[in-house]
């Protein structure tokens, strides 16, 4: 079992405590956040070239940091319910991971699909199978992102005394935004150019 080490807002349900967590750590990450939009905004003529990137983009960003909410949250529960060692042959974490993997699969085979046919609809589609690379690819790197950030963020929350569900899913939300819309342009560049 992990035990609290600081002396933060573990524990307490006060308005005051809980503010001067997270206000600190709210104003980080919108900074980190702008560092999304300014990579969208370079990748302008990728995805003014191919449309259909930009019906991907909020799909993509959306969906890695719900599979890291999820994990998050399910984590932050067995923190507090004293079921968590962090050790890597616990049964419960492992199914975790790989639940998170095989969303992730499903869900960004199904951004795929769902992209190449709103592309045929509306004519300016890229083929089927471009999409499924750009999407698990991308995807699936996100998903690892999200599990390792969803980890890291749990732990060291609850080391620092600090509630982590008052910091996981700001947390990997915000990364997974920042990691994913560079991983998404990145790949999608490698693959189309």
């Amino acid at each position: 079992m992990v035990v609290p080490t600081g002396g933060g807002s573990l524990g307490t349900w006060e308005a005051r405590s809980i503010v001067r967590t997270m206000f600190p750590l709210l104003i980080v990450l919108c900074v980190i956040v702008l560092a999304a939009g300014i990579t969208l905004e370079s990748a302008e003529e990728l995805i003014t070239t191919y449309g259909i990137l930009a019906v991907m983009v909020p799909t993509m960003v959306d969906m890695g940091g719900n599979l890291g909410a999820i994990l998050s949250s399910r984590l932050t529960s067995r923190l507090h319910l004293g079921t968590t060692t962090f050790d890597p042959r616990d049964r419960e974490l492992i199914a975790n991971v790989l639940a998170i993997i095989a969303l992730a699969a499903t869900i960004f085979t199904a951004l795929a699909v769902g992209a190449y046919i709103i592309g045929s609809v509306l004519g300016f589609g890229l083929p089927l199978s471009t999409l499924l690379v750009i999407s698990l690819v991308s995807g699936m790197s996100v998903a690892v992102i999200a599990i390792v950030c969803s980890f890291a963020a749990a732990y060291l929350s609850y080391r620092l005394g600090v509630d982590p569900d008052d910091t996981t899913i700001p947390i990997v939300t915000n990364v997974v935004d920042v990691f994913g819309m560079l991983i998404f342009i990145g790949v999608s560049w490698l693959v189309l150019f």
